[in-house]
């Protein structure tokens, strides 16, 4: 069943320089098990981003998928990647749980798209936000 009110945001896969970047490494032994983790994430890591909840599809042959409703997000960490063109995100859900978002293109956008549909519910007004993925004192 389709909801009338959801508003798909992005609907995607992995930033482009994130595999360009890895492929580029892989011409050294050492950065071959990083290339071969960009090709996994540019073959079946689809991330769909709305109004409502966030759904990842990915692992080995997109078989592992994760939806994450937007009111059980506590707290957003980003931590920007390739020279800032993508990031990687961590959304902590209100159990502790952690969701990871890696190779996310334009994650500035997404992360402030989220923020926003977070603050419009109303038992969250506590969320906290972190630049990196270290905790503030």
């Amino acid at each position: 069943m389709i909801n009338m009110n959801e508003e798909t945001f992005f609907e995607g896969g992995p930033a482009k320089s994130d595999l360009i970047i890895n492929l580029l490494a892989g011409i050294t032994i050492l950065g071959l098990p990083f290339t071969f983790a960009a090709i996994v994430r540019a073959l079946w890591l689809r991330y769909k981003i709305t109004n409502k909840r966030i759904s990842i599809d990915g692992g080995w042959f997109g078989k592992n998928k994760t939806q994450v409703s937007l009111s059980n997000i506590e707290e957003i960490r980003s931590i920007p990647r390739g020279f800032g063109s993508y990031g990687d995100m961590v959304l902590i859900l209100n159990d502790g749980s952690k969701v990871e978002m890696k190779s996310l293109p334009l994650f500035r956008e997404k992360q402030k798209f989220i923020e926003g549909n977070i603050n419009k519910g109303p038992q969250i007004s506590n969320l906290k936000v972190a630049e990196g993925f270290a905790t503030k004192s």
